[in-house]
């Protein structure tokens, strides 16, 4: 059975705009914007925590966790996290960090965890001759001291089953691999109808800590 490779496309920004434009799928999208000084400020005040991550770039590289803290603001950065006292400061040293590249901010969210430590799902999804079918629905749980998930950065892999059961219990292991199922397929038309030629796609889920899905990305190309 032919697995097609299928257009690449690198821009998170183009993606989220075609499923954010789906009534059933918007709600499942975070929060979202250009990277800016002004959409930093307004979404901390707003959200309290959230994700600046590229908008080209994969394997977690790059994606910093800025929070708002009672003493000022707060950024993690891999394994790291620097404090300050001021906007303006932390915001001088989260542009060092983030180099040139284009970045884009979205809401932070709290996963569910496993003993502690995040987790969040990765189905892969790929066209054939017969039309498309799931390769992988895999849970990734986050190495102690991160908050990214990615096997490259000391994740550990489970199924998917395991990683529902163990952070927010067995009765929900059927209805959530359903519903990312749901939403898995509804994505991909809307994908492929919008970019013909896709053929493989990565799409990154979490689940928070009161039973809600989000998509917080689609990768074409997957790894």
């Amino acid at each position: 059975m032919g697995e097609y490779q299928g257009r690449q496309l690198a821009s998170k920004w183009a993606k989220t705009a075609v499923l954010r434009s789906n009534p059933q799928i918007a709600p499942h999208i975070p929060p979202t914007s250009r990277y800016t000084s002004e959409n930093l400020r307004s979404m901390l005040n707003t959200h309290g925590m959230v994700v600046v991550k590229p908008v080209r770039g994969a394997g977690g590289n790059g994606v910093i966790k800025v929070s708002k803290t009672s003493g000022g603001y707060s950024y993690s950065y891999y394994a790291k996290t620097r404090n300050f006292a001021s906007f303006e400061s932390m915001k001088r040293s989260l542009d060092q960090c983030k180099k040139k590249r284009a970045y884009l901010i979205q809401k932070g969210i709290y996963l569910a965890t496993v003993g502690g430590r995040p987790i969040d799902y990765r189905v892969k999804y790929v066209k054939t001759d017969n039309g498309w079918v799931y390769r992988s629905l895999v849970g990734r749980i986050a190495k102690p001291g991160l908050f990214v998930t990615n096997i490259c950065r000391g994740g550990t892999l489970v199924t998917a089953a395991q990683g529902i059961r163990r952070s927010i219990g067995a009765s929900f292991v059927g209805a959530k691999k359903q519903r990312m199922r749901e939403l898995t397929v509804l994505s991909t038309q809307l994908l492929e109808a919008k970019f013909p030629g896709i053929g493989q796609l990565g799409f990154d889920y979490g689940i928070d800590k009161s039973g809600k899905i989000w998509i917080f990305e689609v990768n074409t190309r997957p790894q």
